[in-house]
């Protein structure tokens, strides 16, 4: 390789958000001239794009950093940048000016636009730059981007959180709600899906809330629009783009989730009978501890309702065990509501106590051995369950979106239905990137495995 290309390195932790954050940064970096290092370690600029959303990834985010100080202090000249949402939080950042002091660059999640002028400005001084904005300001476009995927891709419709739960940190880190106009979100969907790209996944911290942004705020509002859309109406708008074929979203929260989103899967021929709609809990005493604004009967009628407009419909959540004051009873209401609803597929965490949450400072923390506990015997149920649903799978043709050589065995290729079920499968390279019949030859637990159809 040519010595006076520049290279980069970027690794990123956390959610899909966080993903497409790192494929905006690596598209500033290639404008300004960089490309991907085919060696890590010699790269002239790595960046850490960070995670807050639990303690294990914080943890994580410095168990990687401190690994890179020796490389850092035996090239010198390398640039070491630090961003996303722990640099939000300025405690991690005066921990980072004490004890990675070789650290070039920290910026935040407000203001990644300004990353390549930081950048040069960090390269031409001595010592290290950080700029991080409390407040996020107005939604900025037309921002580059280097996508992981030609055929897929993520879209951003929206920024920050309003919620306020009482374990997250999302609020604090991303902002409050801004919403993307819906003329630049469909002009990017257009643009992307006329260069080859088959499905596009919405993303935001709560995409049911589209066009809520608040008054006065940056962001787009339904009610400031005559006929401007909502997030089924974005969604149906999506729908009649011409090379889009499947529409995914994420993440809703279940008390903004409306009727017409719901008709929406019965309508919309691309929208993917697929739904992650955390509960967190199913006990109505922890929900209301949590600040989620509904209960257990009104998530039950929502799934019930999406069940009814789309029977095959696979529904994902995420639940929070151990959380502050969590009794025996709670937790087995959660149980009974993970056996009622029967969940496709369910992230499970240990309750992790965020610095500046109000559930942080509770004092009915649950102990960890009784944690712990709790955590086995609900992986033992979702585990069960998500077995029996998927041998429902066995002996059926699925159509899979070929994403690319398989990680367990390099002569197979994966890819995901439209459910969104992993599904390892014979085939050739030109599979890639097509939507292809797969019959399910053998059902596990956590993902399918089959054979193309000829």
């Amino acid at each position: 390789m040519n010595k006076q290309v520049k290279t980069y390195h970027i690794v990123t932790f956390g959610c899909q958000m966080n993903e497409r954050d790192s494929e905006t940064l690596a598209g500033m970096l290639e404008d300004a001239g960089y490309i991907g290092a085919e060696d890590k370690t010699s790269a002239d600029v790595v960046v850490f794009n960070t995670c807050s959303i639990r303690d294990n990834a914080d943890k994580r985010f410095f168990g990687v950093l401190g690994q890179w100080k020796k490389r850092k202090l035996s090239r010198p000249d390398m640039t070491v940048v630090v961003c996303g949402c722990m640099m939000q939080q300025a405690h991690i950042v005066d921990a980072i000016h004490r004890k990675y002091s070789w650290v070039d660059l920290i910026l935040g999640t407000h203001n990644i636009h300004r990353f390549p002028e930081l950048l040069s400005d960090a390269q031409s001084r001595s010592g290290h730059l950080s700029e991080i904005w409390d407040d996020a300001g107005a939604v900025v476009e037309e921002l580059p981007a280097c996508r992981k995927y030609p055929f897929k891709a993520y879209v951003n419709i929206m920024y920050g959180c309003n919620n306020f739960c009482t374990y997250c940190i999302v609020p604090y880190t991303r902002g409050r709600e801004r919403s993307r106009r819906p003329e630049d979100i469909l002009l990017e969907i257009r643009e992307i899906a006329a260069q080859g790209a088959k499905e596009v996944t919405l993303l935001g911290q709560n995409v049911n809330s589209y066009g809520k942004s608040p008054q006065g705020s940056e962001g787009y509002r339904t009610d400031d629009v005559p006929g401007g859309p909502d997030f089924a109406g974005l969604i149906r708008m999506i729908d009649e783009i011409p090379g889009v074929e499947r529409i995914r979203f994420m993440t809703s929260h279940p008390k903004d989730i409306s009727d017409d989103l719901i008709r929406a899967y019965a309508e919309c021929k691309h929208l993917c009978p697929h739904i992650h709609l955390p509960v967190q809990s199913g006990s109505d005493a922890v929900l209301t501890k949590m600040n989620r604004k509904y209960d257990r009967t009104r998530y039950l009628s929502i799934v019930a309702s999406l069940r009814e407009s789309c029977p095959d419909i696979a529904v994902t959540t995420d639940l929070i065990v151990g959380f502050p004051g969590e009794s025996e009873e709670d937790f087995q209401d959660t149980l009974d509501l993970v056996e009622t609803v029967r969940f496709d597929s369910a992230f499970t965490f240990l309750y992790s106590p965020r610095k500046g949450t109000p559930a942080y400072s509770s004092a009915e923390q649950v102990p960890n051995d009784v944690k712990h506990d709790r955590f086995d015997r609900l992986i033992e149920v979702i585990h069960r369950i998500q077995g029996e649903k998927s041998r429902l799978y066995q002996g059926t043709t699925v159509q899979v979106l070929a994403e690319g050589p398989s990680r367990t065995d390099a002569g197979r290729f994966t890819g995901r239905t439209e459910s969104s079920k992993v599904v390892d499968f014979s085939g050739t390279p030109d599979v890639v990137g097509r939507i292809v019949p797969v019959r399910i030859t053998d059902a596990g637990t956590f993902s399918l495995t089959g054979e193309l159809v000829r």
